[in-house]
């Protein structure tokens, strides 16, 4: 298997080298960065495809960096806290964050969940031919890009946001039940709760509909899931 990239952000130097000697030993390439600033200089240079991004960090924090990554790609964003309070706020604000480990973590678990996003990604960003985009009416969904827009305007969505609208739009019509989006998407069940596929599009919904009440893209297949209905009313 080729050396997946990964970028490890922390200012504490001891959790970052013991994170970097984890990956290392699972075969992964890995960059080091201990503030913020020198976060994004080795994200634009070492070109990684997937962050782990502690929060309390000096010049930037990692609420900063996780937001100006997202605004540069999708790839996976891993957020790493002492505080459960903190994650909540990623959460709550809808940072673009992808996944989260509090601190102290068990060394198994964070490896897991590396290595699920990661191969989540890269099968999504895999050898198919995704430069045609999708369009349906006023939505366009770039396969490639990872871009979304609506009647020309670019709509801001997360890695996990384009995930689920990337699944439903790619099958228009096909009903999928949450279940099946959360194995699909998230892929690890213990982590999570079927809400999780609500609560995503809710704010899928609330980006690209123009009233997220009557939605004409994502409809619900009450009893069933969801099923993407391409714009027709």
């Amino acid at each position: 298997m080729a050396q997946e990239r990964i970028l490890v952000v922390d200012d504490e130097k001891e959790i970052a080298e013991l994170i970097r000697d984890y990956l290392e030993n699972e075969g992964f390439e890995v960059k080091l960065s201990f503030d913020g600033e020198q976060a994004m200089e080795s994200f634009r240079g070492f070109d990684p495809q997937l962050v782990i991004l502690d929060i309390m960090m000096p010049k930037i924090d990692g609420m900063e960096v996780c937001r100006m990554i997202r605004a540069e790609s999708a790839v996976p964003i891993l957020m790493l806290s002492a505080k459960k309070g903190d994650i909540d706020k990623i959460l709550g604000l809808g940072l673009g964050a992808d996944d989260y480990i509090t601190k102290p973590f068990v060394p198994g678990e964070l490896i897991a969940r590396v290595k699920a996003n990661l191969r989540r990604y890269i099968h999504l960003s895999g050898n198919r031919d995704r430069s045609t985009p999708l369009k349906f009416g006023s939505l366009e969904i770039n396969l490639k890009s990872y871009n979304v827009f609506l009647n020309g305007r670019g709509i801001d969505l997360s890695g996990k946001e384009f995930e689920v609208l990337r699944l439903l739009a790619t099958h228009p019509g096909q009903v999928f039940s949450r279940e099946q989006i959360f194995n699909q998407i998230w892929g690890y069940e213990e982590y999570g709760d079927l809400n999780t596929v609500t609560v995503y599009v809710r704010k899928i919904r609330e980006k690209i509909e123009q009233e997220p009440a009557k939605p004409r893209f994502i409809k619900t297949v009450w009893g069933v899931g969801y099923k993407f209905d391409g714009g027709q009313l």
